[in-house]
């Protein structure tokens, strides 16, 4: 239990406990419920008036009162949680937020949304979607690791790879993975790091799932056809098997470390799908064997 040194006569209250208690909070008519550690995080008035450092006011049940608009303490709220947070797309929520973060002496927040309304005011905006393009394998390996704890998908497309002639379909089709990338990209970009690699000669077209910065699937595009004696390369666009990875790579999303068997889950779909996860050059060499 957190201490407490009342005056039944004013309501105020003094408060200072484990960091790990929680406590009821009334902004302006809106609850919430959050831990003293989360209010004391960062050096802000919040942090003085659940310290014990200054007095607060409080009804009968319980419920600590501020009076200030509770339209944005959430957001303020998350943004003690974990130092950043979306700002409001409208400049006139930003400016409401901005006036709370200064009462609160959020300074950091303060800041996000002077430039934020600033960038709006000279009619700048930040993208939707960024897509880094690979140019190297230490520069792949950096970006996937410094965001290990975000999952990422990277459509590895280079159609100068190939050895033999493409089948009829095989443009169509390396266009519609582009396409379905772009799509997907657009959808989650605020949950999953894509990449798009158009360098490597490691194979024509192919998806790579990643949680957690390892590797958990694949899903290959390109396979080896015989037609008049003559080897062919042969471009596939499986969107139900990409769309299944996709919402399978959602599973690593917000977790603090790796799960050991969700890894091990996910990363042997694959070869109990039966897919083919192989390049085309294994498939050259399978087929001589055979």
């Amino acid at each position: 239990m957190f201490e407490t040194e009342s005056s039944t006569m004013s309501g105020k209250t003094t408060i200072k406990g484990n960091p790990s208690q929680y406590v009821k909070l009334n902004v302006g008519g809106s609850l919430h419920y959050t831990t003293i550690g989360t209010l004391t995080k960062h050096d802000t008035m919040l942090r003085a008036m659940f310290s014990g450092r200054m007095e607060v006011l409080s009804d009968s049940d319980g419920w600590i009162l501020i009076d200030r608009c509770g339209k944005h303490f959430g957001t303020l709220l998350n943004f003690l949680r974990d130092g950043s947070v979306s700002l409001p797309e409208s400049s006139r929520d930003t400016a409401e937020l901005l006036a709370e973060a200064k009462y609160y002496c959020i300074e950091e927040l303060a800041e996000s949304c002077n430039k934020a309304l600033h960038k709006k005011e000279r009619g700048e905006h930040d993208p939707i979607c960024m897509v880094p393009l690979i140019t190297s394998l230490k520069e792949e390996e950096t970006l996937i690791s410094s965001n290990s704890t975000k999952p990422a998908i990277k459509l590895l497309i280079n159609r100068h790879n190939n050895k033999y002639s493409y089948t009829s379909t095989s443009d169509d089709n390396l266009l519609k993975n582009i396409e379905l990338f772009d799509k997907l990209s657009l959808w989650y970009s605020n949950r999953v790091m894509f990449l798009k690699d158009v360098i490597s000669t490691g194979e024509i077209c192919c998806w790579i799932f990643y949680g957690h910065g390892k590797k958990v699937s694949e899903v290959c595009c390109t396979s080896i056809v015989y037609a008049t004696d003559k080897k062919h390369t042969k471009v596939e666009c499986p969107e139900a098997r990409i769309y299944e990875e996709t919402l399978n790579i959602l599973l690593y999303e917000n977790r603090n470390a790796p799960n050991q068997e969700l890894m091990q889950a996910t990363s042997t779909r694959a070869a109990v799908s039966g897919m083919s996860s192989y390049t085309s050059d294994e498939e050259e060499e399978r087929s001589a064997v055979n």
